[in-house]
């Protein structure tokens, strides 16, 4: 099985990972966000007032039902407009790329309405 290092950045250790619903809607919904780009962690991690960097080991579980977008595409389009748009889905884990901020501006544009799917 493999193994991988995840990286998740708070404002402060986290020792016990969980799942805490919030009035904001994210890319892949409710869940525990991590990374294995330790770059991205700590820019995330700046946006608290004490920047920290837990670490995880992850041993692949089969039995897990998981979601994996290896690139931006349609169907990603339209997982994470379900998502910003409240929908709950039912995935272990969801792994992705995230919308940072010039793909978000984009993928709130078609949200509204502004761009077509082919404009996307």
């Amino acid at each position: 099985m493999k193994e991988m290092l995840l990286i998740h950045a708070s404002g402060g250790p986290v020792r016990f990972p969980e799942i805490r619903r919030s009035v904001y809607t994210k890319d892949f919904s409710c869940g525990f966000y991590c990374t294995t780009n330790k770059n991205q962690a700590e820019r995330w991690a700046r946006r608290n007032e004490t920047p920290t960097l837990n670490y995880y080991s992850y041993t692949e579980n089969p039995k897990l039902k998981i979601l994996k977008f290896d690139e931006i595409t349609e169907e990603w389009l339209d997982f994470i407009a379900k998502c910003r748009n409240g929908e709950i889905h039912d995935y272990d884990i969801v792994e992705g790329p995230m919308a940072d901020d010039k793909i978000w501006l984009s993928v709130s544009d078609f949200l509204d309405g502004l761009i077509s799917r082919e404009a996307f």
